[in-house]
């Protein structure tokens, strides 16, 4: 970690290679989750609650319980996992900590609203619908700002240095920013 920390990741090939190499897996996971969802419901309420609740019209059956917590139980961990890596390295992307702030509890807010939403719809009302929607795309859109940060930060090599616990450019030998 001390090379994200302090911005030598960036004079470390292997460390580039790996973090780049990690995040072309990563927009593959981006992109399957769209062609996941779409295969499945679109972005009107009636397909999602078509699909939760079941079609007549297209025989197709309610998701039980049984497949709906399944599923669950296999998107939380893996879910939290790719959020706690990418979220993680945000940390040492050089925005303002708002910005970072912002991001982090988003993604994990949008996260829990489109796995939660299925179940609302389900189980609770289906004109709950929109939080599924709506948690879906604030996901994608969310994981698509948090990978094009990171990219953006490995295409731009720089020497960092930490103070405060904030990123700042590190300063020539002698000299202090912005000083006399």
């Amino acid at each position: 970690m001390k090379y994200l920390q302090d911005g030598s990741h960036s004079h470390q090939p292997l460390m580039r290679l790996s973090l780049a190499l990690t995040l072309v897996l990563l927009l593959g996971f981006w992109a399957t989750n769209f062609a996941m969802y779409f295969s499945r419901m679109g972005l009107d309420a009636a397909s999602v609650v078509a699909y939760y609740n079941g079609s007549e019209a297209d025989f197709r059956p309610p998701r039980s319980p049984a497949s709906m917590l399944e599923t669950t139980h296999m998107h939380l961990p893996m879910m939290g996992l790719v959020l706690l890596l990418l979220t993680h390295l945000l940390i040492f992307v050089p925005l303002r900590g708002a910005w970072k702030r912002t991001s982090i509890v988003g993604v994990f807010l949008f996260a829990i609203l489109s796995e939660g939403g299925g179940w609302l719809v389900r189980f609770v009302d289906p004109s709950l619908a929109p939080v599924k929607i709506a948690g879906f795309l604030g996901l994608q859109v969310g994981l698509a700002f948090l990978l094009a940060a990171l990219a953006v930060s490995l295409a731009r090599p720089r020497r960092a240095s930490v103070r405060n616990g904030a990123m700042s450019e590190a300063q020539p030998a002698g000299g202090e920013a912005g000083g006399s």
